[in-house]
């Protein structure tokens, strides 16, 4: 398992991944697009403007909207120019002007000047903004590759593991034949997002698993399109043992198990597999089992405080 860490992205690198999507349009000539840019979020530099710049955040995206401009228009010819040069002698990566606001010719020279690339974007200032941190955080996630299968079965999104052999592959079309749906197999892109991690597929690879003895499947031409999930949120790690394996299995599920994954520990449950086990359907009841503990019911505790109260009759009386 390799981690992959995004320390920063260049402007050109963040124009071509997300221009459409912000419907963004480039002002002016194209300079400053090997210029890094170092903070997953964008800023908006009101108290720059206005000369002061301690703690401003100068290694981020920069972005005007209708309170920057209408404080920049109120401004002097002489005072505007001397403030916004100001702010470009910070060095800030790339300036992107919201609701295509048009920008003043001497302030695109200076801009040119310091090689700082202008943007411009029709969007809303709070809805550009927004959607660029959210484009920003999954630029600078961190992400790992693992070996495995990833299903999503009743909204738990299920990360089927083990050696080469234990059937993962098998275990993964029984699920999908009780309604899952396939995100990747083999190679399982996983990125650390907001607290979470979120699983997808090489786009090569998507919609296609492979089973020995068989060959590739195209899974949407046998379950339909429903039976294909571009990404979604891990839940569950599933450990597929050998049936050699049988006697190192907690039986009662009582010592909760965990595999760390980008710093995030996610519940890992350990199935044994052997000849005449129905896998898939362990690994159903362990997805619905997760689903009950999120609710607040666990039920191996329950059965767990019913074997102490059996044991000890005064615990009955405890609050």
């Amino acid at each position: 398992m390799k981690t992959k860490i995004v320390q920063s992205i260049t402007v050109g690198e963040f124009y071509s991944r997300h221009k459409d999507e912000l419907e963004l349009s480039l002002v002016g000539e194209e300079y400053g697009f090997d210029e890094p840019i170092r903070e997953p979020a964008p800023n908006r530099p009101g108290l720059a403007l206005a000369g002061f710049f301690t703690y401003f955040a100068k290694k981020r995206v920069q972005v005007l909207g209708n309170s920057e401009l209408s404080y920049l228009r109120k401004l002097d010819d002489r005072t505007r120019a001397k403030r916004f040069e100001a702010f470009c002698k910070q060095r800030p990566p790339c300036l992107i002007l919201a609701r295509s606001h048009p920008f003043p010719p001497e302030l695109i020279d200076l801009a040119r000047e310091h090689q700082i690339p202008l943007f411009g974007s029709p969007m809303v200032t709070m809805k550009f903004l927004n959607l660029a941190t959210r484009c920003l955080e999954s630029d600078f996630a961190s992400t790992t590759t693992m070996h495995g299968v990833m299903v999503d079965y009743r909204g738990i999104g299920i990360l089927l593991m083990g050696k080469s052999g234990a059937g993962k592959s098998e275990t993964a079309i029984g699920m999908l034949e009780k309604g899952a749906a396939l995100v990747a197999d083999d190679m399982v892109h996983i990125q650390s997002l907001g607290g979470e991690l979120i699983a997808s597929s090489p786009e090569l690879s998507r919609g296609y698993i492979e089973m020995r003895g068989i060959g590739i499947i195209n899974v949407a031409n046998l379950y339909g399109l429903s039976a294909i999930r571009p990404q979604k949120r891990l839940d569950l790690i599933i450990t597929l043992k050998s049936q050699a394996d049988l006697n190192e299995v907690d039986r009662l599920g009582i010592r909760r198990k965990t595999y760390p994954i980008l710093d995030l520990k996610i519940p890992n449950v350990e199935i044994p597999v052997a000849p005449g086990r129905d896998t898939a359907r362990l690994v159903s009841v362990a997805a619905l089992d997760l689903q009950l503990r999120k609710l607040g019911y666990d039920m191996a505790d329950e059965f767990n405080q019913r074997l102490l109260a059996k044991m000890n009759p005064d615990l009955k009386d405890r609050p």
